[in-house]
């Protein structure tokens, strides 16, 4: 069978009889302004095995006590090990059904090949970033890594399946695998099952499908697994494990553990899984200032007047490199033409740099509408970017690179992965 860059792995999963609303936990990067949730979490978690224990939530990566923190997640880590908290499943898939607030999705955790992962912005491999990859947020996750016994991913990847050959496949007919877990998730985040997928027939006809998908890419080109959630995790990793194949003999580095992260692939198809577009609010600039910058990154500007909000989404859902401008009560319909990119995000994101260069105003990323209308009510430029489309993701990517950072966003903060697998990385 050829190596596609995804395949089973020996999961560690809690042993029966932990409760796994307490082992589950939502990613690190979740809530990050909201220490509250966290402290929610902790008090909920109590003394029971989690895997909150073993994992540094990143509002407290700036705190004094960030060190002790990871040494006691490793100690953690070994403590669960030694005291039979895990049961292991070895050379296996694990089929997902997440029910969210959006609806139920699917998704199969198995591990990713790093040797076929490159995360640089004219990156052609087939595992690669969808939105650009910040440098400086790669060391502190690397050091949470390097010592840990295990990975424990919140890391998403799409395929981009729309015979829906690979995951629903074994959704459909998941009444006959064996289900290891079922559970409600903590603090709104919906409920989890997970079956075990392990038989060699299953296993062969993943692989079989997703070779297939292969085959239709492009040979130059070949985008097989785009980021989904977690690319700087997935970084990290891939950074990590090029320092230890350093250390290796050749005889090595083809088994080692590290050369593998442990993720959950999904179906960009799937109708539970909801792509939600990251607005912009601008401060401390004018109109007219805004409007001067993205005039060099334009050839030509087109701005009317929209009657009503819902115009103004119907409007630049429909028409080619368009956003939505709010300003206090008005809203206009900004098209444009002659622009280095299609996406209008592309063409914001270097009104943005030139904006920070010349310390013309500052910037916030927005989840939600609402949020970027009350903001302009109260003296902000606000720029509402256009939905994200499924069926031209994949292409966007192949023919734009990665997104500009923080272009989307995979559902509600409560929808995102929580840890539940783990796997091992060091003996």
């Amino acid at each position: 069978m050829k190596d596609t860059g995804f395949s089973a792995a020996d999961i560690l999963l809690p042993r029966k009889g932990i409760d796994m609303e307490k082992w589950a936990v939502v990613a690190c990067d979740q809530y990050t302004s909201e220490r509250d949730y966290w402290e929610k979490a902790d008090s909920f978690v109590a003394s029971s095995p989690s895997t909150l224990r073993m994992i540094l939530p990143e509002c407290y990566l700036e705190d004094d006590d960030k060190e002790e923190r990871i040494r006691k997640a490793d100690e953690t880590m070994n403590e669960y090990l030694e005291s039979d908290v895990f049961t292991l499943y070895p050379d296996s898939f694990i089929l997902v059904k997440r029910d969210t607030e959006s609806g139920t999705r699917y998704g199969l955790v198995g591990k990713l090949d790093l040797e076929k992962y490159d995360y640089s912005p004219d990156s052609l491999s087939p595992i690669r970033a969808t939105e650009g990859t910040i440098l400086s947020r790669i060391p502190p996750r690397k050091e949470i890594r390097k010592n840990a016994l295990l990975e424990i991913p919140h890391i998403m990847v799409l395929i981009s399946d729309e015979k829906r050959s690979v995951i629903e496949t074994l959704s459909e007919r998941r009444s006959e695998l064996e289900k290891i877990y079922d559970s409600p998730l903590m603090l709104g985040g919906g409920h989890i099952e997970g079956y075990l997928v392990s038989k060699e027939e299953d296993k062969e006809c993943i692989y079989k499908a997703l070779e297939e998908l292969e085959k239709e890419l492009d040979k130059s080109n070949p985008l097989l697994y785009a980021m989904g959630d977690g690319n700087h995790s997935l970084a990290s990793a891939k950074s990590l494990w090029e320092d230890v194949k350093k250390t290796l003999p050749d005889d090595e580095k083809d088994t080692h553990p590290m050369r593998y992260a442990l993720c959950e692939i999904e179906n960009i198809f799937d109708p539970g899984l909801m792509f939600e577009p990251i607005h912009r609010a601008f401060f401390d600039i004018s109109y007219e200032t805004f409007m001067e910058i993205l005039s060099n990154h334009a050839e030509e500007i087109l701005a009317r007047n929209a009657d009503s909000l819902d115009e103004a989404i119907r409007s630049i859902n429909s028409t080619k490199q368009s956003f939505a401008l709010v300003t206090g009560s008005e809203i206009s319909i900004v098209t444009m033409r002659g622009t280095a990119k299609e996406m209008p995000a592309w063409t914001i994101q270097s009104v943005i740099d030139e904006m920070l260069d010349t310390n013309k105003g500052r910037v916030d990323y927005i989840h939600g509408i609402d949020t970027v209308m009350k903001l302009s009510e109260n003296g902000a430029l606000g720029v509402i970017l256009p939905d994200i489309s499924k069926e031209t993701f994949f292409l966007s990517i192949l023919r734009d690179k990665a997104f500009p950072r923080k272009t989307f966003s995979i559902g509600h903060a409560n929808e995102k992965r929580y840890y539940v697998e783990a796997r091992r990385i060091r003996k």
